[in-house]
């Protein structure tokens, strides 16, 4: 809890960009079930919105040794030395989480908190290695141990990790600082322009992670993407394929897999720090959202070994259809934010997980799309339990520097993250490259590239992203931004009878795609204030809204045959500073189905109505 309460040099440009991509290169994934130590918590914090523990009065960032930078202990040495900083409980932060919500001086604050720590190591030991990984920081992280600068992050939602040098960490006291940064720039990925809280801090866990030498840093199992599905399942034999990265190079070393349901062991020999394999199983049991099956895979290397839960599936497109385990699949979504609006916060733990998701199933849903960035681990794991499929998406949001090769680098390096932290969930089906984004040819070969990208890194899963643009003659919707080409499921956001006319339009529209894929509504919806009635003519009451999602659903039963299914617009009203009506916003988008006092509003039981014949249809 708080208590009482630029530009950049060329050359830290440079070096942001290089410590950025070595976090990323560097990812250890699976962390939950390392030898680690949380440092969760109370931290110490400093606003520094001058940044003055940053740059000396010349504005140049200050000196390793510089006793006035906030990396410092803040310490008088003697009672003459002069100090204009310190570190101490009475302004105190809690971590994980966000700072907005812990004061109302903090609500609309962006800028720099310094966060500080104190922490011993227990079992100390030189010959291992120590890590201290941060499951999320918004927006631009610099991280200092016992006074040394380990590295830089840009990104506020997905993992990154620095290697501590044992010279520099010791058994008791030793002192964790980071710079946390979530200032809004036209540059970075989101740029300034965003629909949702910016909210600011270190928002997940942060742990001490202890390994031997050497240790299997990144890993992937899975159905291999290449097999008929079919046939397998006939014939109940099945082809796993995967890959292991070592942290260090070796010669002819084993990493040895084992299921034990299957009563399967594997061996892969190694040469040098990357392997790919593949091999046969049988009567394996296939994850889906009927059997969210999950098997125990052990990993070993050396004296070490890892634990996973791992879901075996086929998720595909066959023409118009989207193709969950060889049969056609329609997507009863939902969209949600990363927020627990009750406590107008961040979520960020299991019990924030399990109460979105819970809300989610009462919708009667089969998907969830994670918008607009990727959500914490908990909820792609909880997911994978629940059998619930999952989109998972990049902030590349509406309308970013698309001619910069810099941003391009940005995304790249947040899209790289996510698809390795969430490589080996089953849940996971779609990667979604953006949101929005304003058709042009720079902005076409911008996203092309992060399809190919994530088609490179993951060819198992379907690529998509969320397009806004579609040409309209009367009333017929024609769906053909040159982005379609490249993605596997041509998603489209549209509010027809919302931004423009009103709900009953929507029963007469038809929709077309040049593309001959599956057609998804990634987005749709209206506002309403719970509690607030009135005519169904009337916006902003809950009728109006029951009303949208009526002949929105009528528009549903009309849709050409490759309409594969819908996320609407949103679980849960959320913080948004874009929605200033004083009446019925107050600083709320109202588009969601559930108030964000947790009260469901009347249209919640109207697309959980179409839901409920929708999973009818699909069970006869």
């Amino acid at each position: 809890m708080l208590r009482n309460t630029a530009i950049y040099l060329c050359l830290l440009l440079s070096v942001t960009i290089s410590f950025t991509l070595k976090a990323q290169n560097n990812l250890i994934i699976n962390t939950g079930q390392r030898d680690y130590e949380l440092l969760n918590g109370d931290w110490q914090y400093i606003v520094d919105p001058y940044e003055t523990g940053f740059y000396n009065y010349r504005y140049h960032e200050k000196g390793e040794d510089d006793k006035g930078a906030y990396w410092a202990s803040g310490i008088p040495r003697n009672e003459s030395d002069m100090l204009e900083f310190g570190y101490t409980n009475t302004h105190s932060i809690e971590v994980p989480g966000d700072w907005n919500h812990q004061d109302r001086l903090f609500t609309y604050y962006e800028g720099t908190v310094w966060y500080h720590k104190t922490f011993d190591v227990t079992n100390f030991d030189k010959t291992s290695r120590y890590f201290i990984y941060f499951g999320a920081v918004n927006y631009e992280a610099h991280v200092y141990l016992n006074g040394k600068k380990l590295g830089i992050h840009k990104g506020g939602f997905t993992p990154f990790n620095f290697e501590i040098p044992t010279d520099i960490l010791t058994a008791k006291n030793n002192n964790v600082v980071v710079k946390v940064d979530n200032t809004r720039h036209t540059d970075e990925i989101p740029t300034v322009n965003t629909d949702w809280w910016n909210y600011g801090g270190i928002t997940r866990d942060v742990k001490l992670i202890k390994t031997s030498a050497n240790f299997i840093q990144q890993y992937a199992i899975q159905l291999a993407p290449g097999q008929d599905i079919v046939k397998a399942i006939k014939k109940k034999r099945f082809e796993i394929s995967g890959s292991f990265k070592l942290n260090k190079p070796v010669t002819n070393l084993p990493v040895t897999i084992e299921i034990p349901e299957l009563k399967l062991q594997k061996e892969i020999v190694i040469n040098g720090t990357d392997v790919a394999y593949n091999f046969e199983v049988k009567k394996l049991q296939l994850w889906s959202t009927d059997n969210p099956k999950l098997y125990d895979v052990n990993f070993r290397f050396m004296n070490t070994e890892l634990h996973d839960k791992i879901g075996f599936r086929k998720i595909e497109t066959k023409g118009k259809e989207v193709v969950l385990n060889g049969k056609p699949i329609f997507l009863r979504g939902i969209s949600i934010h990363e927020e627990m609006p009750l406590e107008v916060r961040r979520a960020y733990n299991t019990n924030d997980a399990a109460l979105l998701l819970k809300w989610a199933k009462e919708l009667n849903v089969n998907m969830v799309r994670l918008a607009h960035y990727p959500h914490n681990e908990y909820m792609t794991r909880m997911a994978d339990s629940l059998g619930i499929l999952v989109w998972s998406e990049i902030p590349v949001y509406w309308t970013i520097d698309f001619n910069n090769e810099e941003v391009y680098k940005k995304a790249e390096v947040q899209l790289t993250e996510m698809i390795r932290r969430d490589a080996n969930r089953a849940s996971v089906i779609i990667w979604s490259v953006g949101n929005e984004t304003p058709v042009s040819d720079t902005r076409t070969v911008f996203m092309k590239n992060l399809v190919r990208k994530a088609k490179a890194m993951d060819s198992s899963r379907l690529i998509s992203a969320a397009l806004q643009v579609q040409h309209s003659g009367g009333n017929v919707n024609m769906v053909d931004d040159p982005l379609g080409a490249v993605v596997d499921i041509v998603s489209i956001n549209q509010y027809i009878g919302w931004y423009g006319g009103l709900p009953g339009s929507a029963k007469d529209a038809k929709w077309e795609t040049i593309y001959d894929k599956p057609l998804f509504f990634s987005e749709t919806g209206a506002g309403a204030k719970e509690g607030y009635h009135a005519r169904k003519e009337v916006r902003w009451s809950e009728e109006f809204q029951e009303w949208y999602y009526e002949e929105q659903v009528k528009m549903f039963h009309n849709m050409p045959d490759n309409f594969c299914g819908l996320s609407p617009w949103i679980l849960v009203d959320f913080r948004s500073p874009k929605r200033n009506n004083p009446d019925y916003q107050d600083g709320w988008n109202r588009k969601g189905l559930i108030s964000n006092e947790g009260k469901k509003k009347k249209a919640f039981y109207v697309l959980k109505s179409y839901y409920d014949l929708k999973e009818k249809e699909a069970r006869e």
